[in-house]
């Protein structure tokens, strides 16, 4: 599968591994202005790295809920146009705005992501989705964060099994959280080796 516009694979300690181009934000390896996207710490990357259809050509607008310390974002931001990042906590967030600083394109939000209605006066409509939070209801999110993308978008969904419940199976937490989808679901793929207990989603709004 072909990788967007702005992400290569580039050789790091022998290995071909995907990077983009763009400041580094979290310590990782560099080849000249290229750096290491670290698909162990990325559920993007590793969508990538397993050679999912996430649609993505580049210079898309993007909303990422979850965006933490800006980890993935910062990478999503080296090859996508206008970037929104979703932040809940306070902590991570402070990281978050030093990464992007030297990044005109991406824009920080401490927000909720379940409650879209506080920052929905400030993102524009948007080309992809892409959600990473670790809290029970994700299908809920994506449904509530479904307003801002465009009829042709994508949803790309990491789901955390336990991160809706410890103690029930990933496959039967996966196929309930996926019933409850407002979206039409064009693939889905666990993201081991990369992530435990992850199912990674590929969406797009339904028709109806």
């Amino acid at each position: 599968m072909s990788l967007p516009e702005g992400v290569q694979r580039r050789t790091f300690d022998g290995e071909e591994r995907l990077a983009t181009r763009g400041e580094p934000a979290y310590g990782e390896p560099t080849d000249g202005e290229w750096r290491l996207w670290d698909a162990g710490r990325s559920k993007l990357g590793a969508m990538l790295e397993l050679g999912m259809d996430t649609g993505l050509a580049g210079g898309e607008t993007v909303l990422y809920l979850g965006a933490a310390a800006g980890t993935t974002v910062s990478h999503v931001a080296d090859f996508a146009g206008p970037t929104y990042a979703v932040e809940f906590a306070p902590r991570p967030t402070r990281d978050l705005l030093d990464v992007a600083e030297p990044r005109g394109n991406l824009f920080p939000l401490l927000k909720d992501a379940r409650t879209p209605r506080t920052y929905a006066h400030v993102v524009e409509p948007v080309d992809v989705l892409v959600q990473d939070v670790a809290t029970r209801g994700q299908a809920r999110v994506a449904n509530l964060n479904r307003q801002f993308l465009r009829e042709d978008g994508r949803l790309l969904l990491a789901l955390k099994a336990r991160s809706e419940d410890v103690t029930t199976a990933p496959e039967e937490t996966f196929e309930a959280a996926l019933a409850d989808l407002e979206y039409e679901v064009l693939a889905t793929e666990r993201l081991e080796p990369y992530h435990e207990d992850h199912l990674a989603v590929v969406a797009r709004p339904n028709s109806g």
